[in-house]
């Protein structure tokens, strides 16, 4: 069976261990200010508890190249990045990612969270900056064909809640994290259009609440994921 056709978690929950040749390939998505980085490091936690030992990664990032790629990227700079260049850099450290990560660790039968994917370079790149959907996806027939995310959490709050949690942090804005509101809307619109396209990979979870909420969300998205025992 090809990743593009694995069943969704909650249909996989019943697979026992030996039966599960490849690992589960899971994403966390949202707009910057969501925690997305800290519930990923939550889930792990829970998983490791029930036996699972994930590979945490990120994107832009995950090897030396792809991590080069995302400094270029993120760096703020007086001549900003044009669309096209940043959405072929986006993809260059997504191949680089893919093949010498993502894959061999999901052949091996480990699982990976990841710190954002595809569905990222669609709500920024698409609907944030105008990129055709149709150019983001033969893009991601080259840098990934055949691998989706089996499970997408996408971590939902207001651009002005997540804002003020960027804020807060007191530290230097990289060239996403400065960007408008009105950009972070779209963004935001894109990733809940994906969710209404695809419910059943793409799990929505209220990020507006407690750290202790939303990981306990996170974590029933989660146990649909893993093998019922017998």
């Amino acid at each position: 069976m090809s990743r593009g056709t694995w069943p969704t978690c909650a249909a996989a929950a019943a697979i026992r261990y030996a039966d599960l040749v490849r690992g589960r390939f899971i994403t966390f998505e949202g707009i910057e200010g969501v925690g997305k980085s800290t519930q990923l490091a939550q889930a792990a936690f829970y998983l490791r508890g029930r036996g699972v030992d994930p590979l945490l990664s990120r994107e832009p990032g995950g090897t030396p190249l792809a991590e080069a790629l995302r400094a270029l990227v993120l760096q703020r700079r007086d001549h900003p990045v044009g669309v096209t260049a940043e959405l072929l850099m986006i993809f260059a450290a997504r191949a680089s990612h893919v093949s010498d990560v993502i894959a061999p660790a999901l052949a091996r039968g480990r699982w990976v969270l990841c710190d954002r994917f595809t569905d990222a370079t669609e709500a920024y790149q698409g609907a944030g900056h105008g990129v055709a959907k149709s150019t983001i996806r033969q893009l991601a027939a080259i840098a990934h064909p055949g691998l989706l995310p089996d499970l997408t959490l996408l971590l939902d709050a207001p651009p002005a809640v997540a804002h003020a949690r960027v804020a807060s942090r007191g530290a230097t804005l990289d060239r996403f994290e400065a960007e408008n509101q009105e950009f972070f809307e779209r963004v935001r619109r894109g990733y809940l259009d994906i969710a209404a396209r695809e419910p059943a990979r793409v799990r929505l979870i209220d990020a507006t609440g407690e750290e202790r909420q939303v990981a306990t969300a996170v974590a029933r998205e989660l146990d649909a994921c893993l093998p019922k025992s017998e």
